[in-house]
């Protein structure tokens, strides 16, 4: 006879021992009867399932928006052509203003003829905002948007409207595109009769100039106004009514830019600019100018999210990761916390020990 019928206990309670394919099971399981359900088994249980869902929920979330990779490599192939689209509102009237572009291969491209000038009034485009002069207030001010807020702005290509005013115009707004060169380049609006000798061009009074600007839109290549540059809704103003020669410096570093995403791709331009203005003496040139170079890198702005397989995958391995981490840290805490009673129970068992022999000794006279 064995241990166990002489407590009363039987090896037929323990798992499966006939009964067709169960009696093959190399791993019997203990019948439910022997299972003790505790409160603290209870509650541990109901924190791995809200912590499974919650990690699942967030890993769909994450698949679902995807991720996003830059990636720099050499522009491939040749350029020629770069579009400029712009929308500014200078402090002067139409009439006053000279606008042009040379670039480096000696090209120069009357911009006047190009653009559109409407009449305006300087009071009603003062909304911008002034240019950063630092990286930490300008990486405040300027965000990268998302692939998607991108791919979705270029279906917009049109210049809004010039707003109606009431008096006199005392501005004037240049916008609209123009080809270029993609080569180095400078495109700068200055007074009539200053900058250039040109036959006939009659010379403006130094008292009228005033180059206070409004950049409304500044960007290279296809024209999507939804998109937000560096320079878009800004506005600088000369320091007193009376600094009418005052000079305005943008250089911008422009860099190929490819947006793409699982459905649709778009290529367009990117820039970082730094800006300087300063007085000027009567001997030189005032007025805006925008000086920019194209990079020789490609920056690729991918977002891609994996197959649905790939989050099955994810998500077996975060359930069972939480499942099993969450079981050897219950065990754990159970061994744990049985080893601490113990320990006090050994230390009340020798108190009550030491209490005996005490009243013992007090009978014996000890």
């Amino acid at each position: 006879m064995n241990g166990f019928a002489d407590r009363g206990l039987s090896e037929d309670d323990f798992g499966e021992t006939k009964g067709g394919l169960k009696a093959f099971d190399a791993f019997p399981k203990t019948k439910p009867t022997y299972l003790t359900q505790t409160q603290s088994g209870a509650n541990w249980t109901l924190l791995l399932l809200v912590t499974c869902a919650w990690l699942s929920i967030s890993e769909a979330m994450r698949w679902w928006v995807g991720t996003t990779s830059h990636t720099f490599s050499v522009e491939k192939g040749v350029g020629h052509d770069l579009q400029l689209n712009l929308d500014i509102v200078v402090a002067m009237r139409c009439q006053d203003l000279h606008v042009n572009v040379q670039d480096a291969s000696g090209d120069r491209i009357l911009a006047g003829e190009t653009l559109k000038k409407d009449h305006t009034r300087w009071q009603n485009w003062k909304g911008g905002h002034a240019l950063a002069h630092d990286a930490n207030s300008l990486a405040a001010k300027y965000e990268e948007e998302d692939v998607h807020d991108y791919l979705g702005a270029a279906k917009k290509k049109k210049f809004p409207k010039t707003p109606r005013f009431r008096g006199t115009p005392n501005a004037c707004r240049i916008y609209g595109s123009l080809e270029g060169n993609k080569v180095q380049g400078d495109f700068h609006i200055t007074a009539r009769g200053h900058g250039y000798l040109e036959f006939g061009l009659e010379h403006l009074e130094h008292n009228q100039f005033n180059f206070s600007h409004v950049v409304n839109e500044l960007s290279f290549g296809p024209f999507y106004p939804s998109l937000t540059n560096p320079l878009d809704n800004t506005i600088e103003y000369t320091p007193t009514p009376d600094d009418h020669f005052y000079k305005f410096q943008y250089y911008l570093s422009v860099v190929p830019t490819v947006f793409t995403d699982t459905s649709s791709t778009i290529v367009t331009n990117q820039y970082a600019v730094t800006e300087q203005s300063h007085g000027v003496s009567e001997v030189s040139v005032p007025g805006i100018f925008f000086k920019y170079d194209i990079e020789p890198i490609m920056l690729t702005i991918a977002e891609e999210n994996g197959g649905f397989l790939a989050l099955l995958i994810r998500l077996v391995n975060v359930v069972s990761g939480v499942m099993v981490a969450g079981g050897w840290c219950f065990r754990i805490g159970e061994a744990l916390v049985e080893v601490w009673g113990k320990r006090n129970k050994r230390s009340d068992g020798l108190g009550v020990l030491h209490g005996r022999s005490t009243s013992l000794d007090e009978k014996r006279g000890l």
